[in-house]
C-alpha cells in the first residue's frame, strides 16, 4: 500500500505512532517470504487501531517490527521508518530499544505461557520488569506489583504463586499486569484471548478496555474477530499478503466498506438472524507469501478484478474522509476526497 496522505486528518502533536514504506522480509533456503510490503499507518494518543486479517496477512510480522523483535537471521527489516514520539525506532541501537519494551510499548501475546517464567513467582516477574525500567528498590518494586495484581482482578495474596498454578485467563491477567507495570504510551496486543474460552474472553477484553481507559494508552489489537474489534477499537486496518487494503475509522468501515476483500470478510460473519444453508466465503485462498501474485495481490480472488489489476500495484486512496482504500476499480468507481 501506497504511503496515503493522511497529516491532513490528524493533529501531528496527537500522533504517537506512523509507520512509514514499512517492507519485511524473511529469507530461507527455499526462497524469500515477502511477510510486510510497502505498509503504512499512523496512530494517535489514547486511540485503539485494529488489525484484521487471514492468518500469513503479516499481521503479528508488523507487531514484531515495530517491537524491533524480527528474528535476524532470517527476518530482514528492507525498508521503512517506524516512528514513535517522532523516534525512529530502526535506527535505535539495541540497548536504547530494551529502554523502549516495556517502558514504552509493551506486547501481550497470544499464549499467556509462552510469556511467562514458569520457575519464578509472579510477583517476581512483575516487580524485574519494573526495576528493569524504573530507579526504584526491590521492595517498591514488589509493592507495585502487588498493586498490579490487584489492578487486573488477582488477590494480593496470589502474588507468591507460580504461573502452573493459575488458570489460563489468569495468567493472561499476569501477562497484562507485567505489560502495564511501567505505564507504556502503547500496548500492542496479539490474538490476546485466542487460547481462552468465551466467557474468559469477554471479562479479559473487558479488563484490557477498562485498564487502556485508566493509563490512556494507544492499543493496536491484532485479531481475526470483526466483533472484538467493533467492540474496542477506534479505527481499523484490514491487512491483505503483507499490505494495509483499507483502513478508515470504525464507523466508516463497519457502515460502509469499500474493499472487496473487506467485503467479503463482512459477508463470512455469520447472521444468526438470517436461515441459510451455507456461509458465505471469498473464493481461493491467501497468496503463497514466497510468490505473490503481481499487480494487486487480491485479484485472483476478486469478483470485481480487471485486466490491469494484474499488471498495477494499488495505490491507497482517500475515497471518503480518513477512508483509505487500494483498489483502483472501487476508486474510480467514486473518486477521490476533493
Amino acid at each position: 500500500m501506497e504511503r496515503p496522505n493522511m497529516e491532513r486528518n490528524e493533529n501531528k502533536t496527537d500522533l504517537l505512532l506512523e509507520v512509514r514504506d514499512l517492507t519485511i522480509q524473511y529469507v530461507t533456503d527455499s526462497g524469500t517470504v515477502h511477510a510486510v510490503e510497502g505498509l503504512n499507518l499512523r496512530l494517535g494518543r489514547g486511540e485503539t487501531l485494529g488489525f484484521v486479517g487471514e492468518t500469513g496477512a503479516g499481521k503479528t510480522t508488523t507487531a514484531l517490527g515495530i517491537m524491533r523483535l524480527i528474528p535476524s537471521p532470517p527476518g530482514v527489516v528492507r525498508s521503512g521508518e517506524i516512528l514513535f514520539e517522532g523516534e525512529d525506532l530502526l535506527r535505535k541501537s539495541e540497548a536504547e530499544m530494551r529502554t523502549v519494551r516495556g517502558g514504552k510499548i509493551a506486547m501481550i501475546f497470544q499464549d499467556p505461557m509462552t510469556s511467562l517464567n514458569p520457575v519464578m513467582t509472579v510477583d517476581r516477574q512483575i516487580a524485574e520488569m519494573i526495576r528493569l525500567h524504573r530507579n526504584v528498590s526491590e521492595a517498591e518494586a514488589l509493592e507495585r506489583a502487588g498493586d498490579m495484581l490487584e489492578l487486573v482482578g488477582i488477590r494480593r495474596e496470589r502474588m507468591r504463586d507460580y504461573p502452573h498454578q493459575f488458570s489460563g485467563g489468569m495468567k493472561q491477567r499476569v501477562v497484562i499486569a507485567i505489560a502495564l507495570a511501567c505505564d507504556p504510551g502503547l500496548l500492542i496486543a496479539d490474538e490476546p484471548t485466542t487460547a481462552l474460552d468465551v466467557t474468559i474472553q469477554a471479562q479479559v477484553l473487558e479488563l484490557m478496555k477498562r485498564l487502556k481507559r485508566q493509563f490512556n494508552a494507544s492499543m493496536i489489537l491484532i485479531t481475526h474477530d470483526l466483533g472484538i474489534v467493533a467492540d474496542i477499537c477506534d479505527k481499523v486496518a484490514i491487512m491483505y499478503a503483507g499490505r494495509v487494503v483499507e483502513y478508515a475509522d470504525k464507523r466508516s468501515l463497519y457502515g460502509n466498506p469499500l474493499h472487496p476483500y473487506t467485503i467479503g470478510l463482512f459477508k463470512s460473519v455469520p447472521d444468526l438472524e438470517e436461515d441459510v444453508e451455507e456461509l458465505s466465503v471469498i473464493p481461493g485462498l491467501m497468496p503463497d507469501p514466497m510468490e505473490l501474485p503481481s499487480g494487486c495481490a487480491f485479484h485472483p480472488r476478486c469478483s470485481m478484478a480487471e485486466e490491469s489489476c494484474s499488471r498495477v500495484r494499488p495505490e491507497a486512496v482517500e475515497l471518503e474522509p480518513g477512508h483509505f482504500v487500494a483498489c483502483p476499480v472501487r476508486a474510480r468507481m467514486m473518486g477521490p476526497v476533493r
